[in-house]
């Protein structure tokens, strides 16, 4: 939308629903909400002669950054006025299920996820009895392991202590398909089902949408996140480049290592070359999904 676009403000457009985001120094986040507040305004004139409505009321600012930089911001500043509205900050936002905290530490949705799958778990387990093995699973995976691998490619990078609610509701989950108690070992478990660790499941995630990106058949956004190191002049006559490897850009924080730039090359680069260079889907996710569950089970660490 030229109106976004023709003040700074990057974008997103859904069928409803519009986001904008800015970015810049702490210093400068008055300059950074007026400009919002006049983007709001210039989007709501463009809405009234074409007879649509802009629901202040349902309109969110969200500021992200560090810790130590959002202790910076002058609460007076960081609010949006629109009209006789105010628009305070949020801490939390959902976006397409997806809850972000201002410092991006995933902490909310992971907890909120986790919440949701152990009340899908307590509505199984009241009727496992009468359920074979097969449906079992076949229900765990629709009402509750669906919830854990939606959107969790976002969840790259991040430390296992965080991580460690998903993975007790995978673990509850298995225990609760293959009837075990509570203190049961559960290696043994996860194995028999084939069930991949949250940390391997996320990288599952990440090497699947870099191999549709890279075959033509993900977004645009992500397919120009990824530079392949045979399109790089310096780079092109090396061997990597034959191998289907991606250049990982250089960060400065712990945070950028988690960005889709960086964690998928990542993650693409430590798989084999022959997956690498597999261009058929079907066969790409069933080898790989053998692989990671090998180095998750079956590693000398």
């Amino acid at each position: 939308m030229h109106v976004l676009s023709g003040q700074g403000v990057a974008h997103h457009l859904y069928a409803d629903d519009i986001q904008g985001t800015k970015h810049d120094k702490p210093s400068n986040a008055n300059t950074v909400a007026r400009g919002l507040e006049s983007c709001v305004v210039s989007v709501g004139g463009w809405c009234r002669p074409k007879r649509l409505q802009l629901n202040e009321s349902k309109t969110e600012v969200m500021w992200f950054g560090s810790s130590r930089n959002l202790s910076k911001l002058n609460a007076d500043e960081t609010r949006l006025h629109i009209d006789s509205d105010i628009i305070a900050p949020s801490n939390v936002v959902r976006d397409l299920g997806v809850f972000l905290d201002s410092e991006l530490n995933m902490k909310t949705h992971i907890a909120r996820t986790s919440r949701a799958c152990f009340y899908h778990l307590r509505r199984l387990r009241a009727v496992r009895s009468r359920l074979g093995q097969n449906i079992a699973a076949r229900l765990v995976s629709a009402f509750v392991l669906s919830r854990v691998d939606y959107c969790n490619a976002i969840l790259a990078g991040l430390p296992a202590s965080t991580l460690a609610p998903l993975q007790k509701v995978i673990n509850a989950a298995a225990r609760l398909v293959l009837n075990l108690k509570p203190h049961d070992h559960i290696t043994a478990a996860l194995r028999a089902l084939h069930w991949l660790p949250i940390k391997q499941r996320i990288d599952y995630k990440l090497c699947l949408l870099v191999h549709l990106a890279l075959i033509g058949h993900a977004p645009v956004y992500l397919s120009e996140l990824l530079l392949p190191v045979a399109n790089i002049p310096a780079r092109s006559s090396l061997r990597s480049a034959d191998n289907q490897l991606l250049d990982v850009p250089r960060t400065r924080l712990a945070i950028g290592d988690r960005a889709f730039a960086v964690a998928a090359p990542r993650a693409w680069n430590r798989i084999p070359s022959e997956l690498r260079l597999t261009t058929n889907t079907v066969h790409f996710k069933n080898q790989l999904k053998t692989y990671l569950f090998v180095e998750a089970f079956h590693s000398p660490n």
